[in-house]
């Protein structure tokens, strides 16, 4: 019965930048680990980032690591995703995601974001 709403999606020129946010209700928000997935048209859905409960930790798919940064507020339910130096390849829907464990695969989240479109181009 948790439920995700995800924002900041949009249109944005290749080495810029963009924040996503995911909202969180119906459940106990700091004991989950938030994960962020995408998926380009044609392709599967990849890992994109992690972070624990408390937030001290986070976890990066190489493509992203350095570009990318994932942070929440728990007292706000909120999850983050800070995308810089984007490019094209970084097109695609992301998904937020709630599970009990720390892991980048998406089998272990047991509640799913309806996803926001990021397109990157000029």
């Amino acid at each position: 019965q948790v439920h995700l709403v995800e924002s900041g999606g949009g249109l944005v020129q290749p080495g810029g930048s963009l924040r996503l946010s995911c909202a969180a209700s119906g459940g106990t928000f700091s004991s989950y680990a938030m994960g962020w997935f995408r998926q380009a048209p044609g392709n599967a859905r990849e890992f994109v980032a992690v972070i624990i409960p408390s937030g001290v930790t986070t976890q990066y798919a190489d493509s992203v690591k350095g570009r990318f940064a994932v942070s929440r507020d728990n007292a706000k339910n909120t999850v983050y995703l800070q995308m810089s130096r984007l490019k094209p390849e970084d097109t695609a829907v992301y998904y937020c995601a709630a599970g009990g464990a720390y892991s980048p695969y998406e089998t272990l989240y047991d509640y799913w974001g309806q996803g926001t479109q990021v397109t990157v181009s000029s």
